[in-house]
């Protein structure tokens, strides 16, 4: 984690000026763009970009581009996170402008929720069908929780995340956790939920699920949770989760069972009526994934319209050996 001494000095030279460690104070309770530091620091957006500029540049902040908007963020670990982590514990947050930085930061996050809700109750008629053909969420939650296994993990990454459900459902099991979705009214969503639930260590960012930009080998646990069915080729995701699993680490993915109710393709979006579940153990037999048994949810016996929600498990191989065998 050692870095060399020109890195630091550059550092510190950014975080050294007054309204860059404000940035950074602020960036410690979350992501946020930069519109929503314009609000609270009541400055520019030319001015705070090109404090933002440096501040990335000396790698003590992360650029994450989400459609027209761009968000910054701190590293979550690494020589940047321990520096900012020891400077911050020098520093008496409850003076100079520290303070109001904050209660405007309430204000923003406030908006950001109104933003969700209005976004939520656009689509809460859609959701509230689809919930009501399957097998109760909690249930289903709960068998999740199981499979996964108490942990601690070190590394959990949600692709798909929609409203971040999966984070805030693992937020004690996990030490660092990342949500990706192509959507940046569900990552708004995903953002005040985890807020809400008072989930830190958890983050989310826009980016494709078949091609994502994460590090190979470099999550314990990877999550795709009602994401296949609306997929032409939901077989690139098994890739990809497999790709950036460790050597052990688990894929859980959770999604509807084989169905034929037709109209969920044009009432909901879905390319897909349900997972087929020989599609799957040769889509996990492609990506060197070894699949358990898989777990099947029926619905209510009272629906004339019920769909069964299947959760499957699937271990990365350790060695060599394991997938010659």
């Amino acid at each position: 984690m050692k870095q060399g001494s020109p890195s630091i000095v550059e550092a510190l030279r950014a975080a050294g000026e007054p309204t860059r460690l404000r940035i950074l104070a602020l960036l410690r309770h979350g992501e946020l763009s930069v519109g929503e530091l314009v609000t609270v620091l009541g400055q520019s957006q030319p001015r705070l970009s090109h404090h933002l500029k440096t501040l990335t540049s000396a790698g003590l902040t992360e650029r994450l581009p989400e459609g027209a908007w761009v968000f910054y963020r701190l590293p979550a670990s690494g020589w940047a996170g321990a520096l900012l982590d020891g400077l911050f514990a020098l520093i008496d947050e409850e003076t100079g402008d520290f303070p109001n930085d904050i209660s405007r930061l309430e204000a923003v996050r406030e908006a950001r929720q109104a933003s969700a809700e209005a976004y939520f109750s656009s689509i809460a008629t859609d959701w509230d069908h689809i919930r009501s053909m399957h097998y109760p969420d909690e249930l289903i939650e709960a068998a999740i929780l199981r499979t996964i296994g108490p942990g601690p993990y070190r590394r959990v990454i949600d692709l798909g995340t929609g409203t971040g459900r999966m984070l805030t459902l693992l937020g004690d099991r996990a030490q660092e956790a990342e949500g990706l979705d192509l959507s940046h009214q569900m990552l708004t969503l995903a953002r005040s939920k985890l807020s809400e639930a008072g989930v830190t260590q958890a983050r989310v960012r826009q980016g494709d699920v078949t091609s994502t930009p994460f590090e190979t080998a470099s999550a314990d646990i990877v999550i795709v949770h009602q994401v296949l069915h609306y997929l032409e080729e939901p077989e690139k995701v098994v890739r990809e989760a497999s790709r950036i699993l460790k050597p052990g680490g688990k894929l859980i993915i959770v999604d509807f069972a084989q169905h034929n109710h037709e109209f969920m393709r044009e009432a909901f979006g879905h390319r897909r009526l349900g997972i087929r579940e020989d599609n799957m153990t040769y889509w996990a037999d492609q990506a060197g994934l070894y699949l358990d048994d898989v777990m099947r949810f029926e619905p209510p016996k009272d629906l004339d319209q019920g769909i069964a929600v299947l959760i499957w498990s699937a271990r990365k191989s350790q060695d060599k050996k394991e997938v010659a065998a």
